[in-house]
């Protein structure tokens, strides 16, 4: 590595510190921020849930360099709806997204230049243009990735909270109190499922009525089954019908849907496993059996020769 590579590293990081700095002055002095938000800063209020069903965004917020740079409106509220789901709910998630997809791209073939300086400039350039795709799609996969294992973590354990459900209810508790007793009851066995359940039931104390708050619980999750929950909830409500046997017959279909999926996943197997035996096991396979043949083989060709 020469030394005008070692001056240009430094000069671009020194560079991107000052950016960054700049950019933090920028939200510490950002003329955008109303009155209600530093009050709510000052007082130390935490807003625990702030994405809701329809993800209500400040039109000041939507302004922010860092959002605008998300796409428009619609692709930001898509990416909000997103991070809800895969557990991050500070109201600034979009921008910290942003920001760190912005950094990574621009940090990453910074912290390459002593590699690439000794590569050829087409390879260098191929490397710095890999390293800026990683970093800025990198926390995108990430943030997929974690919605994924949210929603099975939910998933696995929503029958058993349905049962529960169905013989809290049955036993003559009603549907909040029903709500209050699963989320008490899963916060071991299922911490992810109980902490939604128990929003929904600071929801419903809130004065939020019942169905907004479930259809609250429906985004947060992105599940088909709880929306499945939630549009008979409504219709029992709305009709009159029992929610035990509601409840019943939905937790019955739910684990039904599971065993199919867990069927599904296990048909797969068989085709998985014949690639990797064709790819793997099979070329050793006959290199153990032909193996020696062919030594003797070539030994008695040489002798003879």
């Amino acid at each position: 590595m020469t030394m005008n590579a070692v001056v240009v590293g430094l000069a671009v990081f020194v560079m991107v510190i000052c950016l960054v700095a700049v950019y933090g002055v920028y939200l510490l002095l950002n003329p955008t921020r109303t009155a209600s938000d530093r009050l709510r800063d000052l007082q130390g209020d935490t807003v625990e849930d702030p994405v809701m069903a329809d993800i209500i965004v400040r039109q000041d917020d939507d302004e922010n360099l860092l959002n605008r740079l998300g796409g428009n409106a619609e692709d930001r509220n898509i990416m909000r709806r997103k991070l809800v789901q895969a557990g991050y709910k500070n109201k600034h998630a979009l921008e910290i997204l942003n920001f760190t997809r912005i950094a990574l791209a621009i940090g990453l073939p910074i912290i390459l230049i002593p590699v690439t300086s000794t590569l050829s400039p087409m390879y260098a350039l191929g490397m710095s243009g890999a390293a800026v795709l990683f970093g800025y799609m990198g926390p995108y996969m990430m943030i997929e990735n974690a919605v994924n294992k949210r929603k099975d973590e939910i998933l696995k354990s929503f029958p058993d909270a349905l049962d529960l459900l169905v013989s809290s209810v049955e036993a003559g508790l009603g549907l909040d109190a029903a709500f209050r007793r699963v989320a008490a009851e899963m916060e071991q066995a299922a911490p992810t499922l109980a902490k939604e359940f128990q929003l929904v039931n600071n929801e419903i104390s809130a004065g939020v009525p019942r169905v907004e708050a479930l259809r609250h619980l429906e985004k947060r999750t992105g599940l088909d089954e709880i929306r499945s929950l939630v549009n008979m909830l409504a219709q029992a409500e709305r009709f009159g019908t029992s929610v035990a046997k509601s409840l019943r017959v939905h937790a019955n279909v739910t684990r039904q849907k599971r065993m199919a999926k867990a069927e599904e996943e296990a048909a797969k197997v068989s085709p998985k496993l014949t690639v990797v035996m064709i790819l793997f096991l099979l070329p050793v396979l006959m290199m153990v059996l032909m193996g020696p043949a062919l030594i003797r083989v070539y030994r008695l060709w040489t002798a003879r020769s």
